[in-house]
């Protein structure tokens, strides 16, 4: 497994949105999808804000492997489970980010029911 670039890491900090695309079952792309993520130290972070029956967080749950745009570049990941993480410290950082928006946003992925859906997600 490789590790961001310090571009990545970049582009991942500076933008909202990021673009997932968890492979389907026959191992092809699955389309691009908009989710927000955090990086907590240089891990990239992201919950599923319709829970364990978001269809990305359900491929990439089934798949564990597919793709990220950032910054107009496709970058091949893996799609971990992230049940051992500083979820305190995952909320905080979503709250840092995203409480611009409003709590209804945010209230969707934090919490217990946002630690629940969480995954780690991994350059390769």
């Amino acid at each position: 497994m490789t590790a961001w670039t310090p571009a990545q890491l970049s582009a991942l900090s500076r933008t909202d949105e990021i673009r997932v695309a968890p492979d389907r079952r026959d191992g092809t792309p699955g389309p691009l999808v908009i989710i927000w993520s955090v990086l907590v130290g240089d891990e990239l972070i992201a919950r599923s804000a319709r829970g364990p029956e978001g269809g990305w967080y359900r491929r990439a749950r089934a798949s564990g492997t597919g793709r990220i745009r950032v910054a107009d570049e496709d970058i091949q990941v893996t799609f971990e489970s992230a049940s051992d993480a500083d979820h305190a410290g995952i909320d905080a950082a979503l709250h840092a980010k995203y409480d611009r928006y409003g709590p209804g946003p945010v209230g969707s992925i934090v919490g217990a029911k946002g630690a629940a859906v969480t995954l780690r997600i991994r350059p390769v």
